[in-house]
């Protein structure tokens, strides 16, 4: 398993205004840095791509991908086509993760030889 392994991040986004900022800060944040974040707009009609948008410019990590609405499967698979990673995580754009969330994935990853890591959530 290679040592500096990366990861690409999908964030399918659909008219999330109210819920992305937290989203992306808590993906930008990972103590692990070694990602790509890739954001599918799946067609916002709210100010979704603009937010979008704002954090492409702002980290050279975020990849936005815009296209019209197909639904959740179809952005997640704009995602997959688009990924550069040697493992892929998928974030739901109203959710957030925890600052080590990247890297205990990958260490459980790599420390069992697995092919899959999963972890619990908390319902807010």
């Amino acid at each position: 398993m290679k040592t500096d392994s990366m990861i690409s991040i999908i964030v399918p986004v659909y008219n999330v205004e109210k819920y992305l900022d937290r989203c992306v800060q808590s993906i930008l944040i990972q103590s692990f840095k070694r990602f790509e974040l890739i954001l599918v707009n799946d067609g916002s009609t709210d100010n979704s791509f603009e937010i979008c948008q704002k954090y492409r410019k702002k980290d050279s990590r975020v990849i936005l991908i815009s296209q019209e609405n197909k639904g959740l499967s179809a952005a997640r698979n704009t995602g997959l086509n688009n990924a550069h990673g040697d493992y892929i995580c998928f974030i739901d754009s109203d959710d957030f993760i925890e600052k080590d969330y990247l890297k205990l994935l990958l260490n459980n990853l790599k420390s069992n030889n697995a092919d899959i890591s999963i972890c619990e959530y908390f319902f807010i």
